[in-house]
């Protein structure tokens, strides 16, 4: 299942980490904290429970939203949506 991946994490050290896990999963950076790629569920499992280890509940936040294929083609992209320098070929065939 398609799965977005956003957060808003206060440090460096660890705003890097989470986004190595988010790329080691296969998933792609749309954006600098924000990312989107096919999971399963114990992919999906695994990943968050990379985050947990790492995150500060108190300080940072992480978003995780599954998405069926029907669902994301019904997204709208305005503007600068993403990053088309960031942004994988992968992603593009799924966003354009």
């Amino acid at each position: 299942m398609l799965t977005w991946v956003m957060y808003d994490i206060k440090k460096d050290r660890t705003r890097n980490k989470v986004a190595k896990l988010c790329e080691e999963a296969g998933i792609y950076r749309v954006q600098y904290s924000v990312f989107v790629g096919d999971l399963n569920n114990a992919q999906r499992k695994e990943l968050i429970a990379g985050f947990v280890e790492l995150i500060n509940k108190d300080d940072d936040s992480i978003y995780i939203f599954p998405m069926c294929t029907d669902d994301f083609k019904k997204c709208k992209l305005l503007g600068q949506a993403f990053d088309k320098d960031l942004i994988a070929d992968e992603v593009k065939a799924l966003l354009l």
